[in-house]
């Protein structure tokens, strides 16, 4: 994760010092860029798990109903070192489940259909890897990633804008250059998602001493979702879910998470 740090950071000190150079080398300017960019990710960050709970409908878990999991997420809590958080549950018409937040503010968020379709041992590997997405600051790590990408994007757009002749043209360019500068960056993000599953099973097999539970839980959610056609988790949930299948070799690309027979194979190695 400093490596991670490190070249996210590199690509955000590209972009300041572009917009530095481009739009007058003013203090004023570079106090704005970063202002700008510090508002930019603290926005998106909060609407992101707003939006995020309210599209499934999450609850509140009833802890008489649910004192199970509460008890579950408590004990893994305790032996990853960090808060317990909120529990929710949601009716996502399919079996899933999500974390939002950072380390010492998180939310967990279950479907009832993943509680209904896994044993015990299979949920606490499902529990154990959306709190190892916590403790790793992970949601936290995404956000500043794909905020990077959007200051990048912008600065690119206006450097276009500012270089060219304002014709009609410039604009059209300033699209496509600011689109795929954005895209570029948002490309290593999207290989730090993938990743960042691999680590989550790995810490959680570790928190509950065995790979296999999980595996089992990934076979099962895998092949729920082919039978169901009533997802409710749409696009950008999708990227937070323990859940999201990718096939062709540029879905893979742009995927948020690794293939599922890979992760399998990695926690029954």
């Amino acid at each position: 994760m400093a490596i991670v740090g490190t070249i996210l950071f590199a690509f955000y000190s590209v972009a300041v010092a572009a917009a530095w150079l481009f739009f007058g080398q003013s203090q004023t300017v570079l106090a704005l860029a970063i202002v700008g960019s510090i508002l930019l990710v603290g926005v998106q960050y909060k609407v992101g798990k707003w939006a995020a709970l309210r599209s499934v409908g999450a609850e509140d878990m009833d802890e008489q109903r649910y004192s199970r999991i509460h008890q579950r997420v408590e004990a893994l809590s305790r032996d990853m070192g960090i808060k317990k958080p909120q529990l929710k549950v949601a009716r996502m018409g399919v079996p899933n489940a999500f974390a939002v937040g950072r380390k010492g503010a998180g939310t967990v968020v279950v479907s009832e259909e993943l509680i209904q379709l896994l044993d015990n041992e299979e949920l606490d590997g499902v529990l154990a890897h959306e709190l190892a997405h916590i403790a790793n600051r992970d949601v936290v790590t995404m956000v500043i990633g794909q905020g990077i990408a959007s200051v990048v994007g912008i600065v690119a757009q206006y450097i276009v804008l500012f270089t060219g002749d304002n014709e009609i043209a410039d604009f059209f360019l300033a699209i496509v250059v600011g689109n795929l500068v954005q895209m570029f960056v948002m490309l290593f993000v999207l290989a730090i998602s993938r990743y960042r599953e691999y680590v989550a099973d790995a810490d959680a097999r570790q928190a509950i001493g065995t790979g296999d539970p999980l595996a089992r839980a990934l076979e099962k959610i895998s092949q729920g979702h082919e039978r169901s056609q009533e997802s409710r988790v749409d696009e950008n949930v999708s990227a937070l879910c323990i859940f999201g299948e990718s096939t062709s070799l540029l879905t893979k690309l742009v995927s948020t998470h690794p293939p599922m027979e890979k992760r399998i194979q990695r926690l029954r190695s």
